[in-house]
């Protein structure tokens, strides 16, 4: 199995017609990331500004941090690109080093 490393991906605010997408889309994509993650860290929305094709795009994104294998970032990007029809998905590392300390581990 591979390590677990921790990932931020940046999933749309609205859709590339410029539609706001509803708290129900979004909460669909959760459900999909959480069943290959186990779970999420949704934060603060961020203005992006980027071009495709000479468009210039300018919209909020949502920065969320999934800790998973790489192998497991791939299938979410897909995952995203699909339930947002978006052009491009952009996900990048935060670390390598993905420490989790359970109740279990601490002596009492």
């Amino acid at each position: 199995m591979s390590a677990l490393q921790l990932w931020e991906i940046l999933v749309p605010c609205q859709s590339n017609d410029g539609k706001l997408i509803r708290t129900r889309h979004h909460k669909e994509w959760d459900k999909l990331v959480r069943k290959i993650a186990g779970g999420l860290t949704i934060m603060k929305p961020a203005k992006g500004i980027w071009v495709h094709e000479e468009t210039l795009f300018e919209e909020r994104m949502i920065p969320v941090r999934v800790a998973c294998t790489a192998h497991d970032i791939q299938e979410i990007m897909k995952i995203t690109m699909e339930h947002y029809k978006q052009i491009k998905v952009m996900a990048y590392r935060v670390s390598d080093h993905v420490l989790f300390l359970d109740e279990t581990d601490v002596k009492k």
